[in-house]
């Protein structure tokens, strides 16, 4: 198959399953081409059957705002054409679905092009609930002729916010690939965070105020108490002074490094011992499934799709959302007893492997591709016109 990929280039959980999809697509033989305004960041080097095309948005005085929607549709226009593309995989509802109907119309009936819509979670969560984008997320939505969703979780979100049909939205997850994140095969990089006898517990975001960074520093100072610690933030974003204020006020800045924005996380992931992810939502937690992969155990709130990826009990700890006293207690009880830890260290790896793997979920796109290849335009579907009522 020709597959045109659209995602958000920069750091995000969105962009990397697409970058990582089109990856493993090319590895069983398809030509990807991914579509958007930069390179992919998960794409660094040059891959066979991978092709970049870049979006240049119009610099002109009438254009004062950006206008990135129309140069993609123009774009994904001409790469269908001149690629003879089979399907176009947009990953994010707005503007990226509404980019690829644009597209698909101007094309006609002279190149027959499905489109496949991923939704990733604050596309519907946040953004499209926007009373100014909820029409045309929708809209861009029901136009797609095939819809996944990344957890169970999303997928009732959207169908009870944006009344799609539960039909028409089919749940692939996200993977992750174990061998990437096997633990064996990085150098530990303990010796430079931690005293001989300390644990290593991290936290990977963008610091917005949903991954609730005050509660990450909350719970490991409530787990510090109990077991030797130091905590390292991996990532950057606008909570990162909360951070830093709530460690001077409970007295643990001395035991929390900050990182930035870091490309290696499966080599730091390799290391740690701990995983804080007390986030207000999440569609399916990433960063849980990745750190599973690597061996860590998982401390996070049973929102979202949370629950579908990190088992209580079995590979980690769920508690409620803000009970950082909860959390930080069963943090310390995975920490303290090396046996529990060694027992859930396991069984995530398994979990990862099993039911998460690329071996397991990239099949799964491969067969709905095929599905929707086969199937009638989402402009013939008949339960498109009464869903739109």
């Amino acid at each position: 198959m020709k597959i045109g990929i659209t995602c958000y280039p920069t750091y995000g959980g969105s962009g990397a399953i697409a970058t990582e999809l089109g990856i493993e697509l090319s590895r069983r033989g398809h030509e990807i081409h991914f579509i958007s305004y930069a390179q992919p960041f998960r794409l660094p080097y040059f891959m066979e059957r991978i092709y970049f095309h870049e979006v240049e948005t119009t610099r002109y005085p009438l254009f004062e705002h950006n206008n990135y929607t129309l140069a993609l549709a123009a774009m994904m226009h001409e790469v269908a054409i001149h690629q003879g593309l089979d399907l176009l995989h947009v990953h994010y509802a707005i503007p990226h679905a509404a980019s690829a109907w644009m597209a698909k119309e101007m094309l006609g009936g002279s190149h027959p092009l499905k489109i496949i819509t991923t939704l990733h979670g604050t596309d519907i969560t946040l953004v499209g609930q926007e009373r100014s984008y909820w029409d045309i997320t929708r809209f861009s939505i029901l136009r797609s002729d095939g819809i996944t969703a990344v957890s169970d979780y999303l997928k009732r979100e959207t169908v009870d916010a944006f009344r799609v049909p539960p039909e028409r939205l089919e749940v692939i997850p996200n993977f992750v690939d174990p061998k990437v994140y096997d633990r064996k095969r990085y150098p530990c990089h303990k010796a430079s965070f931690l005293l001989p006898d300390e644990r290593l517990v991290v936290h990977v975001s963008n610091f917005r105020p949903v991954k609730r960074i005050r509660d990450v520093v909350g719970i490991f100072a409530r787990m510090a108490a109990e077991v030797p610690s130091r905590l390292v933030f991996i990532g950057d974003g606008p909570e990162r002074p909360e951070a830093v204020d709530e460690a001077q006020r409970l007295g643990v800045a001395d035991r929390i490094v900050f990182l930035g924005k870091q490309d290696s996380v499966a080599e730091l992931l390799s290391c740690a011992d701990l995983l804080l992810l007390p986030s207000q939502s999440e569609s399916f937690g990433l960063v849980a499934l990745e750190a599973m992969a690597s061996g860590v155990p998982v401390v996070a709130t049973n929102v979202g799709g949370i629950p579908e990826v990190v088992e209580h009990g079995v590979t980690g700890y769920l508690g409620e959302l803000g009970d950082v006293e909860g959390m930080g207690e069963g943090a310390a009880h995975i920490l303290r007893d090396r046996e529990v830890w060694r027992g859930m260290s396991e069984a995530a790896q398994q979990v990862a492997r099993e039911r998460f793997s690329v071996d397991v979920i990239i099949p799964e796109y491969e067969r709905y591709y095929e599905r929707i290849l086969a199937g009638p335009d989402a402009s013939a579907v008949p339960a498109l016109a009464a869903a739109e009522g």
